[in-house]
């Protein structure tokens, strides 16, 4: 096979696995359309619950009753839809790979997915309740606390995509370690600047109490160790093998 016609069978292979991704998406997403409406519920429920009796969340523009409900719908079908996607973005990159980069690939396309998706949980049933009960409370007297849809719909995901990637640390430290960028060693000294990048972190993303802060720079923190722990477990690992 000439290096054009590997080209054009790589492009080929890579339309199929895109159509695959879409098809998918959208067979998932027509499914969530019609329970637009409950989602959005759902993920509102956090501040809904923390609002004075009678309060309620508003829309500010013509369409977006519509619009803010499907997109809820979508991002939920992206994340039902996403351990397809990465299948197929694995079994295409895989041929090209090494097996002990196989052997390693599959492990952190699992163990990432899942720390996004406890992330996601985490910020929902611990952080939501803090960070919406702090806001509903310091209200002026007088002043009803009517949130925009749209607004809240932004804030939630900034929060979910925060803390999603707050619980990828530990896979950032496993691969920095077994890429030999990083020594273990390096990562343990420099530990007091992780736990300030932390609380940091903590201040820009979430809404400024002490509380909130604290729930998104302990589990930096304690990802960052328990990364450190994984990444020695797996060094060793790799150092046994290659003298086996």
């Amino acid at each position: 096979m000439n290096p054009a016609e590997g080209l054009l069978s790589h492009l080929i292979e890579l339309r199929n696995r895109l159509l695959r991704i879409l098809v998918v998406f959208l067979l998932v997403f027509i499914g969530m359309f019609p329970y637009a409406n409950e989602l959005y519920t759902l993920l509102a429920a956090p501040m809904l619950s923390k609002l004075p009796a009678g309060g309620q969340m508003i829309a500010t523009a013509v369409t977006t009753p519509f619009f803010i409900p499907v997109k809820v719908a979508l991002l939920a079908a992206f994340m039902v839809s996403l351990p397809h996607t990465l299948y197929q973005i694995w079994a295409f990159v895989a041929p090209g790979l090494y097996e002990q980069e196989r052997r390693l690939v599959v492990p952190l396309v699992v163990s990432s997915s899942l720390l996004f998706l406890i992330g996601m949980v985490f910020c929902y049933f611990l952080v939501f309740p803090v960070v919406f009960g702090f806001i509903t409370s310091v209200a002026p007297q007088g002043v009803a606390v009517m949130t925009d849809i749209g607004n809240y719909l932004d804030f939630v995901i900034t929060l979910f995509m925060a803390f999603g990637v707050a619980f990828e640390v530990p896979i950032a430290v496993v691969l920095v370690v077994y890429l030999d960028m990083v020594t273990i060693q390096t990562l343990r000294e420099i530990r007091s600047y992780v736990i300030v990048g932390a609380f940091v972190l903590g201040a820009i993303f979430t809404p400024p109490d002490v509380i909130s802060q604290f729930m998104l720079a302990m589990p930096l923190w304690l990802l960052y160790e328990l990364g450190i722990v994984a990444a020695g477990f797996i060094r060793t690992r790799k150092v046994q093998r290659l003298k086996s």
